[in-house]
């Protein structure tokens, strides 16, 4: 059976696995934002930083990447993306279905936020593009998670107006 992986910020453009099919996919019912504190990845404990996590909203739709393991590789794939997604448990892995975009239903692995974890949050767009602006962590720079992502779903068509204006505000911030 295949082993199917929903990417919507990091996994778009640096899914850690070997990719043999990939199709634009829309997951409803879920939101993408940065509401999750890295504390790891792209900030420290000291100085956190901003990654994005998918927080459950009936009425949105989040659009990504339905991405398709390569055959054999699917236990070392889950091994490798629970150890990098569940580091701190502010992430629930999660079984759930995305629209392809030629109508097919394809179940998936998705990393959703916990919303009664500490490292979720709420904040104003001005706030997470400073936040954003100022943070590295264990993976590189907050703003190159925040510009790749940005810029995968930009290629791919799939318009994400915050993302847009945080990577407009986050480059203002650091000079670019």
């Amino acid at each position: 059976m295949s082993l199917w992986v929903f990417g919507y910020g990091s996994l778009l453009w640096d899914p850690g696995f070997e990719v043999a099919e990939q199709v634009v996919a829309t997951l409803p019912g879920w939101r993408r934002s940065f509401c999750m504190s890295s504390i790891h990845h792209r900030g420290t404990p000291e100085r956190p930083g901003l990654v994005l996590a998918l927080d459950e909203a009936p009425e949105a739709k989040c659009n990504g990447l339905a991405l398709r393991v390569k055959s054999g590789t699917e236990d070392k794939a889950l091994a490798e993306l629970r150890e990098r997604e569940l580091v701190s448990a502010a992430y629930l892995e999660k079984e759930i279905n995305v629209i392809l975009s030629d109508g097919r239903i394809q179940s998936t692995i998705t990393y959703v936020v916990d919303p009664q974890h500490c490292q979720y949050v709420h904040l104003p767009l001005e706030e997470q593009a400073n936040v954003i602006a100022k943070a590295v962590g264990g993976r590189g720079p907050n703003p190159e998670y925040l510009f790749n992502t940005a810029a995968l779903l930009d290629g791919l068509g799939l318009k994400d107006a915050e993302l847009d204006w945080l990577t407009a505000r986050v480059k203002e911030l650091i000079g670019e």
